[in-house]
């Protein structure tokens, strides 16, 4: 049977028991352009180890090499932007 109530949108704490406060999100206190820091750093790291173990790099495994270095390069494309004050509202 189809739902009798009324079609219009429902918007942000619409439907909630009475009562009840709809759930607001913490505010995020770490800065983006750091989370972009630690992964260029454990990008980096794969891609040593990638190097250093020869089974990861040879054969049909030729192109494994490019993932980290694919990685940290997006990872050095997003700290400029951040760097530039884009991307981070609270830090621009």
């Amino acid at each position: 049977m189809p739902d009798q109530r009324n079609s219009e949108a429902v918007g942000p704490g619409d439907g909630l028991p009475p009562g009840q406060a709809p759930v607001v999100a913490p505010e995020a206190r770490m800065p983006t352009i750091r989370i972009v820091h630690w992964g260029m750093v454990l990008w980096a790291i794969a891609l040593l180890v990638v190097l250093l173990v020869p089974a990861l790099h040879q054969g049909d495994r030729a192109w494994w090499v490019w993932v980290p270095v694919a990685g940290f390069s997006l990872g050095a494309i997003g700290h400029i932007y951040l760097a530039r004050g884009r991307g981070n509202a609270a830090d621009a």
